[in-house]
């Protein structure tokens, strides 16, 4: 997919691209690699470049919970993210020769992908 055309893209001063800004009403909402809002409502444009500046990428490198079926989660990493789509593989705990499984996922990502705390219940590769 690619992005609405009314995404702006907004970049930090390296020219790393950090996410989105989107007009909404009178206000913008920043919007992250993932296709997701970052920002319950619609925010200013500086609180929103700033949502974005703080946020940065180093999300990207944390640990989540990816809902394999209806009651399913495991423990994924992110290894791509694009406009084309999210690649997510089992965390493999540094191991780089062990062949997991891995999830291609739709842009935007949806709630079956969250952050590791955020899991409605047990998820398979956590340490018991």
């Amino acid at each position: 997919m690619s992005v609405p055309e009314a995404w702006i893209p907004h970049r930090r001063e390296d020219g790393e691209l950090v996410g989105w800004i989107v007009p909404e009403g009178e206000g913008f909402v920043p919007i992250d690699l993932l296709g997701r809002p970052r920002s319950a409502e619609p925010v200013d444009w500086v609180a929103a470049e700033e949502v974005l500046e703080e946020l940065g990428i180093g999300y990207l490198a944390d640990i989540y919970a990816y809902r394999v079926s209806a009651e399913d989660w495991a423990r994924v990493r992110i290894v791509e993210v694009s406009t084309d789509g999210v690649t997510v593989k089992e965390d493999d705990y540094g191991d780089v020769a062990a062949d997991l499984p891995r999830y291609r996922l739709a842009f935007p990502a949806d709630d079956g992908l969250r952050p590791l705390a955020d899991a409605p219940g047990p998820v398979r590769g956590q340490f018991q």
